[in-house]
């Protein structure tokens, strides 16, 4: 019992300034420090990298680090919420709905409905808790963000279109280290204010990387910094059992001569991250197509849908 009350005060070489510095940064618990590395207490507490490897260990030791059983991982998942998307065939294609602690990614060409599921699932979040208001929390790098389209589809879902406007908290990113930053201070939005965060959508995540990384020469740059940012939302979810839907862009590969052509930008360093992977392009007549192509435990499929104002309709 004593070892979980140990604090992050508790440990050698860490004083007053040094554990506000790293509470700071979001390292408030011994578990954020035993799953951190010597750099990253080095560049965010000044500590030298002697001392941080000491804290480190100390924190490891603390705590127990071990393996858990299958059947306790079954008993965690039973904790899993679905968000639905107000429309049966799209539902059924994710098995129920979009999954609490993972993270979805949707990419498509512009039009193919991205944005207007982020919406959605903003609206319909509302449905998942009576007692404890869920929040969503949306991170806007294209200004796609309009309220007066959450009004429609509050109206559409018979909820209080001014209920639902409070209970979304949308935040425009200017560039990549602002979208990062924002990712960052979620974490604060549910420990410091207390708010019940069951939904993070990201609209969209690879824009700024996009224009600021430009030529071979700074990939590896970006796909650093992405990485950090996706794994950033990746514990998010997990530890705070909460949807994440970020929507990524497309290129055309020249190189494809039969097929689709179409590939989502972020290389592997996204498509890893995501637990959930769906293509999202236009049908015929105006209508929508939902292709899932990966997923841990749900089979290939797709699905059409219309996007009328009042949400998503079966074709």
């Amino acid at each position: 019992m004593e070892q979980k009350k140990q604090s992050i005060e508790t440990l050698p070489g860490v004083g007053a300034a040094t554990s506000e510095k790293l509470r700071n940064v979001g390292y408030t618990d011994l578990m954020s420090i035993a799953v951190a590395s010597p750099g990253d207490l080095v560049d965010s507490a000044g500590v030298t990298a002697a001392a941080a490897k000491k804290i480190i260990a100390t924190a490891r030791s603390s705590l127990e680090m071990g393996f858990e059983s299958g059947t306790d991982l079954l008993k965690r998942r039973e904790k899993v919420e679905k968000i639905t998307t107000g429309n049966k065939s799209f539902d059924e294609l994710l098995g129920g709905g979009f999954e609490t602690g993972a993270i979805v990614e949707a990419f498509g060409e512009f039009g193919s409905g991205k944005t207007q599921i982020g919406h959605i699932l903003s609206v319909n979040v509302q449905l998942l808790e009576k007692e404890k208001k869920p929040i969503a929390v949306y991170i806007d790098t294209e200004n796609t963000f309009r309220p007066e389209r959450i009004q429609q589809l509050a109206k559409g879902a018979k909820l209080d279109p001014d209920k639902i406007l409070k209970s979304i908290k949308v935040a425009r990113a200017f560039n990549s280290d602002h979208q990062m930053l924002l990712a960052e201070k979620i974490e604060d939005l549910i420990k410091k204010q207390g708010m019940n965060v069951k939904l993070i959508v990201v609209d969209s995540l690879i824009a700024h990387f996009r224009a600021e990384f430009i030529g071979r020469g700074t990939l590896a740059e970006r796909q650093q910094k992405l990485n950090k940012h996706m794994h950033v939302l990746l514990k998010l979810a997990d530890k705070y059992n909460l949807c994440v839907f970020v929507t990524n862009q497309v290129m055309a590969k020249p190189d494809v001569f039969f097929g689709d052509p179409t590939q989502a930008i972020g290389g592997h360093i996204v498509a890893h991250a995501s637990t959930f992977r769906l293509y999202l392009r236009k049908g015929k007549k105006g209508s929508r197509v939902a292709k899932l192509v990966d997923s841990p435990n749900l089979p290939e499929g797709e699905c059409g849908f219309y996007v009328e104002e009042s949400g998503l309709k079966d074709i």
